[in-house]
């Protein structure tokens, strides 16, 4: 009996290690993924979608894979309402670079949405392929504030602000706003419109005082768009592919190669969601769609992304 207790309980001990050394390996698994071998030439596919709030995924493959002598061009799919300006500037400056300095040829397609930022981002490319009821454009900035003086009054709370400067507390959600700090605010737009403005003439090669009549924030159908020389041609993305496909070398059937997706596993969400519970700020900020308040924006409002 005594050697059969003893039999089980060895078996119980090895099935308790082989199950921890099989659960660290299925997250060691989860943290390094194996990326695919680029074996031959071939075209970079990466997808710009939703609201441009750092760009941080995109940047990271476009930067990392567009050097790579067996990459010999870039398609970048567009489905995005646009989003916060420095980041949109930055995906254009980026996609400009891959072209200038690394030679390759960049074409972007438009699905259903390259509004405001995703535009300001598409124009650095070669050439611009839409499907003709995609919606393009919204050339434009927006500010948006928030006043909750008269909810703070009802909850009972006051706020109280030291500040060094007149300015230093403008935007604040606490008080109305004063006329000359929507005059500041109104002068940051302005400034901020006649970059996006610039960066659309000087990449389609329009005139300045031309797009200053599209550059109310209006958008476009892809076949107005493509009409107004705001896109280059009305196709789909395998339009796209062929295209970038003959200006790279590679013919009309390019290999595309598709960069692994950014996945850290079980221990990166818990991680992800303590992190979000830490700061009830940022959850209250997020709750009320009060993140972007404040923020000069390349957007077209409502687009539900």
């Amino acid at each position: 009996m005594r050697k059969f207790l003893g039999t089980v309980f060895i078996v119980m001990i090895v099935m308790f290690f082989a199950g921890c050394f099989m659960m660290v390996n299925g997250i060691i698994d989860e943290l390094y993924i194996h990326e695919p071998k680029l074996a031959k030439p071939s075209i970079l596919f990466l997808k710009l979608e939703g609201v441009i709030i750092n760009g941080d995924e995109f940047l990271e493959n476009l930067r990392k894979y567009a050097k790579e002598d067996k990459i010999k061009g870039v398609l970048i799919q567009i489905n995005s309402p646009g989003g916060v300006v420095g980041p949109s500037q930055e995906l254009y400056s980026e996609i400009k670079r891959v072209r200038a300095e690394l030679k390759k040829p960049v074409v972007v397609s438009c699905l259903g949405l390259a509004a405001s930022g995703a535009y300001y981002a598409a124009v650095a490319a070669d050439k611009i392929i839409t499907n003709p009821g995609s919606m393009l454009g919204s050339i434009g900035v927006i500010m948006e504030f928030a006043n909750l003086e008269k909810l703070y009054e009802w909850a009972k709370i006051k706020r109280y602000t030291i500040k060094t400067g007149q300015y230093k507390d403008s935007g604040a959600e606490y008080r109305e706003m004063r006329d000359d700090e929507k005059q500041l605010f109104q002068d940051l737009a302005n400034e901020v419109l006649l970059q996006f403005k610039t960066a659309v003439a000087s990449a389609r090669h329009l005139p300045l005082d031309f797009v200053n009549k599209y550059s109310d924030g209006r958008v476009f159908t892809g076949a107005t768009a493509v009409a107004l020389k705001f896109a280059n041609q009305i196709g789909t993305l395998e339009d796209a592919t062929q295209i970038v496909g003959q200006l790279s070398g590679l013919g009309t059937k390019p290999k595309i190669f598709i960069p692994p997706p950014k996945r850290l596993g079980v221990l990166s969400d818990i991680f992800a969601e303590a992190k979000s519970r830490l700061s009830i700020s940022s959850a209250l900020r997020e709750e009320m769609g009060l993140r972007l308040i404040g923020q000069p924006l390349f957007i077209m409002p409502g687009a539900n992304f």
